[in-house]
């Protein structure tokens, strides 16, 4: 189906939006897959806060051009889905561990902090923990010296009651 002036406009001003807070954007070629298969894809990327779409590459080639992620248009080439993410590590994150489930999904590259990824360069920043998982571990390690502290409190406290009673 072929867009229109007006909407190739449109679509490239919403990528432009999604680029303006995006950390990170990686490019997966979908050659071949199932239509159930990629539905699990866009869902599992709406559940991450990933932007996932299936653009045409030229339209994104003026959306990043002059962004930090202009370094990737030469890669646009073929039958892409395009992750988007706020999140440094979410959108390399869903794509790889999808790539995993599914053979057809290949990542082809990806660009952060305004430098270009080959995908293994990808797959190590999906191996990154996330945001939330970094904070849930730190405040575990937190934690554990309180609860050590209150465990002693509690001891002596019932080491001073023994004795005097």
């Amino acid at each position: 189906m072929s867009l229109n002036l007006e909407d190739k406009k449109a679509v490239v001003a919403e990528v432009s939006a999604q680029l303006v807070d995006a950390q990170t954007l990686v490019i997966a070629e979908y050659r071949g897959i199932e239509v159930g298969s990629m539905t699990q894809l866009r869902a599992k990327a709406r559940e991450n806060g990933v932007y996932l779409r299936v653009l045409k590459n030229t339209l994104v080639r003026r959306a990043v051009a002059d962004t930090a992620f202009a370094g990737l248009a030469d890669q646009m080439v073929g039958p892409l889905v395009y992750g988007i993410s706020a999140d440094p590590v979410a959108a390399a994150k869903v794509l790889q561990q999808f790539a995993k489930q599914d053979d057809k999904i290949v990542i082809k590259a990806g660009s952060y902090d305004g430098k270009v990824l080959d995908a293994a360069q990808v797959a190590e920043l999906a191996s990154i923990p996330s945001r939330e998982e970094l904070l849930s571990k730190l405040l575990y390690v937190l934690q554990a010296p309180m609860a050590g502290f209150a465990r002693g409190l509690a001891a002596l406290a019932e080491k001073k009651q023994a004795e005097a009673a």
